[in-house]
């Protein structure tokens, strides 16, 4: 019921199987031990110089790329520093054109007919009133501290605050001191005048300087008879013209027959020099 199962090799010497249990065993292991340092320094030793060796091959790999890039963006700088200079010259000129044609434009808008001013007076006046003159002159504005544009002006629109001031005078004779009045107030209600500026300096009753000529053939008959005029009204009064300016003054300008200048100031108005 049992077997035995025995091995009798393994009682002879050269056929034992060697163990690792013995001093040799051992000494091989310390040999082993003792070279592991000096693999992993050699090891360390080859691939130390092939670390620096593939750092500096990458860094000048990125120098190369980097001093490409900046040769580039240098001359993309060139290019637009110089179309800078040629912005700047180009607005330069745009600024200087704008500045003569706002002066142009300028001159046009700050005319007043004398045509359109003499219509407007000759409507206003009353039946028995008389202009016998009018006298222009002109007195230099104040300059402001600091020349502010109107609201809505064109850019570059020269200002009008240093324009001077163009005051008239006229001066007649009138029937009576309500004539005089009358003609005052219509003077006054004219978009062409300043209404505060527009006063009456003086007024007096004078003799009628109007001279009667008498007939070759009544001067006989007529020599014993003298005749009176009745007394007329000297007056003055003063007037300044209007700081509008001619393009807001168009329809009136129209109306009393500038249409020359009503025309021209359209024709800015419609290329945006001026505007309406």
């Amino acid at each position: 019921m049992y077997s035995l199962d025995v091995n009798f090799l393994n009682d002879r010497p050269e056929y034992r199987p060697q163990t690792t249990t013995g001093p040799r065993a051992a000494k091989q292991q310390r040999s082993m031990g003792t070279m592991t340092p000096l693999i992993a320094g050699v090891a360390v030793g080859l691939l130390l110089p092939l670390a620096v060796g593939g750092l500096w091959f990458f860094i000048q790999q990125q120098t190369a790329k980097l001093q490409e890039e900046d040769n580039r963006l240098t001359a993309e700088l060139g290019q637009l520093q110089q179309e800078e200079q040629q912005l700047a010259s180009i607005n330069q000129q745009i600024t200087q054109i704008n500045s003569e044609t706002a002066a142009l434009t300028g001159v046009f808008n700050q005319i007043k007919p004398w045509s359109a001013l003499l219509q407007d007076i000759r409507e206003r006046t009353p039946v028995g009133v008389q202009i016998k003159a009018i006298q222009q002159t002109e007195a230099a504005a104040p300059a402001p501290a600091a020349a502010t544009p109107a609201p809505g002006a064109a850019a570059g629109q020269p200002a009008t605050a240093n324009v001077p001031t163009v005051k008239l005078e006229l001066s007649g004779t009138a029937r009576t001191f309500d004539d005089v009045n009358y003609f005052l107030l219509t003077l006054q209600r004219s978009p062409f005048f300043k209404n505060n500026e527009t006063q009456l300096l003086s007024s007096s009753l004078v003799n009628n300087p109007t001279q009667l000529e008498t007939p070759e053939n009544q001067r006989q008959t007529s020599a014993q008879i003298s005749y009176e005029l009745p007394k007329v009204v000297e007056y003055r009064i003063s007037t300044s013209l209007t700081d509008a300016q001619a393009s807001e003054l168009l329809r009136e300008l129209d109306r009393k027959g500038a249409v020359g200048l009503v025309t021209r100031i359209r024709s800015l108005q419609q290329k945006g020099a001026i505007q309406q």
